[in-house]
């Protein structure tokens, strides 16, 4: 029965690449939005203006604090009541963008805030404007505190991708409940799974630890 079981599963292999490959374009696009959206927010956050600090601080505290899987039912159910109305794959990355920015958000932050005053008072008395001053002293400075943690936030962010599956985005995830209905071997069905979400999450986790390697010395 083992043997029949995974001629079928070898069969419907395909199906499951379409899933990966779904899974794979949630997670590139999403992975970009929320790196451009929590580099803004981070820095805006890492600034003294009380308005953005604790605004954006309330903004942070709400998605870090909730779970995603509530978020995506906000987005995709929610919304529409609000005149917002969504394709799943569309909120999907909306729900993503929400949730990833925030973490992002405090990643860099905190690596602005590790940076010394006396590198933001040279730069100010260089002449240099704020925005100057974060692009051509402090960033460059801030991403070897901001890279590792940051690699290892998007293992994390690929991970949650497989969350969308809930409002019907065809993931690798919601590729594995469909095929363990028709192949009742959920170990072996989910097991394929895992391997899939290892194969693009591993490349990340060595580069994160190479980052970590790289700073510390």
């Amino acid at each position: 029965m083992m043997t029949f079981y995974f001629g079928r599963l070898v069969e419907m292999f395909p199906f499951f690449l379409s899933g990966l490959w779904m899974t794979t374009k949630v997670a590139f696009i999403s992975l970009i939005v929320c790196t451009l959206i929590g580099f803004v927010l981070g820095m805006l956050r890492a600034n003294d203006t009380f308005f953005f600090k604790h605004l954006i601080g309330v903004y942070v505290a709400l998605a870090r604090g909730t779970p995603f899987v509530v978020q995506i039912f906000i987005v995709f159910f929610i919304f529409p009541e609000w005149g917002l109305q969504l394709e799943p794959f569309p909120a999907a990355l909306l729900a993503m963008a929400i949730m990833g920015s925030a973490f992002i958000c405090e990643i860099v932050a905190g690596g602005i805030a590790s940076i010394p005053k006396g590198q933001w008072e040279a730069a100010a008395s260089s002449g240099l404007t704020k925005v100057q001053q974060l692009r051509f002293v402090i960033i460059p400075q801030a991403l070897k505190v901001i890279l590792p943690p940051l690699v290892g936030q998007y293992v994390l962010l690929i991970k949650d991708t497989s969350v969308v599956s809930v409002i019907g985005v065809m993931d690798l995830t919601r590729v594995g409940w469909v095929t363990v209905m028709r192949i009742p071997e959920g170990l072996m069905v989910f097991a394929l799974v895992g391997l899939l979400y290892f194969a693009i999450s591993y490349p990340l986790i060595l580069l994160s630890n190479y980052l970590e390697r790289k700073m510390a010395r």
